[in-house]
């Protein structure tokens, strides 16, 4: 499956450079995603390669996600297409990849997914995928089952550990979802949004001086985005009150 998608690319002109680079970026784009032409599905935007992973698109050299214009009978293609038995429980999560990029094919995906597991109960990638569709269908009880099972499976996967803290995050599980936060960081120290998150649950919390550390590990991150303006105010705002505090309790 692997070689079949480099074949393809290279075919349509894209320098192995390219390929090898974007496959390295992503891995660093996407904490805990080991393998991109497995996890996500590839296209060429130009010279360059694009992949989509769970419902968008990246840009993984230039760091940015990309807005894709789909043709009027894609989503229609990808709705009828028959089932084909596949043997492997990789086929089939492929599958479902593909399937998980149009809304109307979501219910086929999770079945595809649920068939993966069926073969390999311990496939961690397709509980991730999976515990995400249930999760932007507001089920947090079935999504959370399935980042716990992912976590079990992998317990290095910082991408699983991050996902069961946003849920336990929404599910007011405040004290799980940090230690969930924590442990996606301390397995991948540059997971920007796993810092953001941290940050975010602290100051929930009411904990600023626990959130600073975070936000700066954001900023440094993430330069240049809408979150950083938001991350670098938070840094500010907590460093003021910080100077005021010292201020009042300086003796006269």
């Amino acid at each position: 499956m692997q070689l079949m998608k480099v074949r393809d690319l290279r075919a349509k002109r894209v320098r192995p450079a390219v390929i090898r680079e974007s496959l390295e970026a992503m891995q660093k784009q996407v904490a805990g995603m080991e393998n991109p032409l497995i996890e996500a599905s590839v296209f060429n935007v130009g010279s360059r390669l694009a992949f989509r992973h769970q419902g968008r698109a990246m840009e993984p050299l230039a760091g940015q996600f990309v807005m894709e214009f789909e043709p009027v009978g894609a989503v229609l293609s990808a709705k009828v297409q028959p089932m084909v038995p596949c043997e492997t429980a990789a086929d089939l999560f492929v599958r479902g990849v593909t399937l998980e990029e149009y809304p109307s094919t979501h219910d086929e995906a999770i079945a595809t997914y649920l068939k993966v597991l069926e073969l390999d109960p311990e496939h961690a990638a397709a509980h991730i995928n999976l515990g995400t569709l249930y999760y932007n269908r507001q089920n947090f009880v079935d999504a959370e089952r399935h980042y716990r099972l992912a976590v079990q499976a992998d317990p290095r996967y910082a991408l699983a550990h991050f996902d069961l803290g946003n849920v336990l995050d929404e599910m007011g599980r405040i004290e799980e979802a940090i230690a969930a936060y924590r442990t996606a960081i301390q397995l991948a120290p540059t997971y920007a949004d796993a810092h953001y998150n941290l940050a975010l649950a602290y100051e929930r919390q009411r904990q600023p001086r626990r959130a600073l550390p975070h936000w700066k590990a954001y900023v440094k991150l993430d330069r240049v985005g809408p979150w950083s303006v938001h991350a670098r105010n938070q840094v500010a705002r907590i460093l003021e009150g910080d100077r005021l505090k010292m201020v009042y309790r300086r003796p006269s």
